[in-house]
């Protein structure tokens, strides 16, 4: 196809120059400066003079050429050069942004004498960020080398059009670094340099108006002369690389450093990019037309890379506070008023279409090394909780605190808050990870429980402290709180833990009882004995080993203290009686008046003490007031009486219970059997108190014979 033609925007003169017949210094290769970094220098040049070169190559292109039809002689002659605008863009000659003057004629331009400028004297134009001058020259020889070619000049010396055809894409490759570089650089310097940036905007629209062809694409092993160079695409990736290097450039220090560097870090990067979108809202925005959506373009670029970023981050072995962290960041932070919300970046950041921040997988995969890390931390909280017990309350002595008069224990609360904490703060990331992190507090506190009651038998059996049951009833005072508080409060089924800490009730109640009768033991095996009637011990040395316990549980929270009140009382009554109806000798009458009212005086003492604490119980003092009787009885007649009596009080109680009682009075084989016989009757268990069963529970005396 012959493209020498006045149609064809390409055209020159029938004889175009080569630049070829230049000095040999113009013949040089431009590829090895692609390598300097003088190519990518800041210096701003004065981009007017670009426009203005243009405009002298058209005046110059209207001009005569009194030298016309020489060749080589290295001046431009009576060639022409199209800049091969669109014709919208020729009509539209106005302005390409913000202040900009209308391109054209406007500009006064000098026509530019002498010989076209060479490869190397273009490449410091670009050097010097003069692109539109450069970009002329450019473009006068890639029109010269496509004339050239089409018109079959090079048939002999392919070569030749290699080099030119390289020479210029070496030259549109150095302005396309240079393109990158001004965009890179726009966010470096404190001020905007309007200038750079408008003559930015007017050479890319110059570029797309020169190669309007954008299907045009060089196919594998052709030049690339004429070819659509995608600029805008450029001008694009650069702000992409420009975002990139922003983020990676935020300071992080080491966690060796700094325990909160994630913290500190995403702060940094939080301040630094709102500082940036604000500079591009107020002063890089004006710089560019509508369409070229600036803002939206940096803002989808910075959000690329922050994501590219944390994914990074998310992949480092971080610890539970620093996967809070950066969970909290990308759930709470980053669409909120503290970055990309602010007021002062709308309306221009918009952030409705952006993608999500991390993937699907990473999200849950970050979620779930917070609940893995999360289960670590928990139950070193809850271990805590233990050495803080053992350390400064059990090992010092301290006695618990009183509080609405029940013992108090910050147990519960001390779990209740962990347990509350942690689900908050999950629940601001998502609903699912706040029941996630109930779940496994429950599950370690399930674990706990046992543990911490492991840890206090362990400890009451090694001594014998006297804060032991005070202790034990303020736990069993927090054990019931907690339990209720995680149903009111967290909404959560406590069937399970119910029933472990009914178990440990059960544990720490089997301990308090054997301590209780550790002590009690020793004072009752003394009844009836030498030392008992002869009043060596004082009448109230056995309320007082039982009040050492009982008198506890009246700061146990009902009903569980009364419940346990009424056992020890049971206990003291039963435990008494049998060891009175032990088989003893025979007492003479002085002995059974003094062991009469020995055993009335204590079995009052002991039950207004209980009574006192809290017991419900009295029904249990006629009891050993009955058999006191009869044993100090000294009318015969007068102890059927109170037989009838103990048996209508007590209607389990058994015939070898009451011949055993008869025997301490010290009567005879057949003055027993008459009594009994008279009496004794089965009746039913008083106003049906199923409680009211006492002698059921005292093994009578074998020794003893019925008749």
């Amino acid at each position: 196809m012959n493209r020498n033609t006045e149609s064809d925007p390409r055209s020159v003169t029938s004889e175009p120059a080569s630049l070829t017949n230049s000095t040999g210094e113009e013949k040089m290769e431009v590829a090895s400066e692609q390598s300097s970094p003088t190519l990518h220098s800041r210096d701003s040049g004065f981009f007017e003079r670009g426009i203005k070169t243009m405009l002298s190559i058209r005046k110059s292109k209207r001009s005569p050429n009194k030298e016309k039809g020489k060749e080589g002689t290295g001046t431009w002659k009576g060639k022409r050069l199209s800049l091969r605008f669109s014709k919208s863009y020729e009509e539209n000659k106005t302005t390409i942004c913000n202040g900009v003057e209308e391109i054209g004629e406007k500009i006064e331009a000098k026509p530019v004498q002498g010989k076209p400028l060479s490869v190397m004297e273009i490449n410091e134009l670009i050097q010097k960020r003069q692109l539109l001058e450069a970009f002329a020259s450019i473009r006068y020889l890639e029109d010269e080398a496509i004339a050239e070619r089409d018109a079959e000049k090079y048939q002999d010396n392919p070569q030749e059009f290699v080099r030119k055809s390289k020479d210029v894409d070496l030259l549109y490759n150095s302005i396309t670094n240079a393109i990158q570089s001004i965009v890179v650089g726009t966010l470096e310097h404190p001020n905007v340099e309007d200038t750079m940036l408008t003559s930015l905007v007017t050479l890319i629209a110059c570029e797309a108006a020169a190669h309007p062809n954008t299907g045009n694409a060089a196919g594998p092993g052709s030049d690339l002369l004429g070819t659509p160079r995608k600029w805008r695409e450029e001008w694009r990736e650069a702000i992409n690389e420009s975002a990139r290097k922003r983020v990676l450039r935020i300071p992080m220090a080491s966690k060796e450093e700094e325990s909160s560097w994630l913290d500190l870090h995403l702060g940094f990067l939080q301040k630094q990019l709102s500082e940036d979108l604000l500079k591009i809202k107020l002063s890089v925005k004006k710089c560019y037309p509508e369409e070229y959506r600036v803002c939206d373009t940096y803002v989808e670029a910075f959000h690329k890379a922050i994501a590219s970023h944390l994914q990074d981050l998310s992949q480092r072995p971080l610890e539970f506070n620093e996967l809070y962290t950066l969970l909290d960041w990308v759930a709470n932070t980053y669409h909120s008023e503290l970055f990309l919300g602010h007021p002062d970046l709308k309306p221009e950041v918009k952030t409705e279409n952006l993608s999500l921040l991390l993937t699907p997988a990473d999200w849950d995969k970050l979620k779930n090394d917070y609940i893995t890390s999360a289960k670590g931390k928990i139950k070193s909280y809850f271990g805590n909780i233990l050495r803080l017990e053992v350390t400064e309350k059990w090992e010092k002595e301290v006695h618990p605190e009183v509080k609405e008069n029940l013992y108090h224990s910050s147990v519960s609360f001390d779990i209740q808050t962990i347990i509350g904490e942690h689900t908050k703060i999950s629940g601001t990331i998502s609903r699912s990870l706040e029941m996630k992190m109930l779940e496994l507090c429950l599950a370690e506190l399930h674990e706990f429980i046992p543990r911490f009651g492991e840890e206090f038998v362990a400890w009451s059996t090694a001594r014998d402290s006297p804060i032991f049951a005070p202790y034990f009833v303020a736990y069993v005072n927090s054990f019931h709180d907690l339990a209720s508080g995680l149903e009111t409060v967290f909404k959560v089924n406590t069937e399970e833990l119910q029933k472990i800490l009914a178990a440990l009730t059960r544990n720490f109640t089997n301990i308090f009882l054997n301590k209780l009768r550790t002590k009690a033991q020793p004072l009752l095996k003394k009844i009836l004995t030498k030392d008992w009637i002869l009043a060596t011990e004082r009448p109230d040395s056995l309320a007082l080993a039982v009040s050492q316990f009982s008198k506890h549980l009246q700061h146990m929270r009902e009903p569980l203290g009364q419940e346990l009140l009424r056992d020890i009382h049971k206990y003291m009554v039963r435990e008494y009686i049998m060891q009175v109806i032990k088989p003893r000798r025979k007492m003479n009458a002085e002995t059974q008046q003094q062991v009469s009212e020995k055993m009335n005086q204590e079995a009052r003492i002991l039950n207004n003490t209980l009574i006192d604490q809290g017991s419900d119980s009295d029904w249990l003092l006629p009891a050993i007031h009955h058999i006191a009787n009869i044993i100090g009885e000294k009318k015969k007649d007068r102890i059927k009486e109170y037989v009838k009596e103990l048996c209508q009080d007590y209607p389990d109680i058994r015939k070898e219970h009451i011949l055993a009682v008869l025997a301490l009075r010290g009567l005879g084989r057949a003055r027993r059997a008459a009594i009994f016989r008279q009496g004794y009757h089965v009746l039913e268990s008083p106003d049906g108190r199923e409680d009211s069963t006492l002698f059921a529970e005292i093994d009578a005396p074998v020794s003893i014979s019925c008749f």
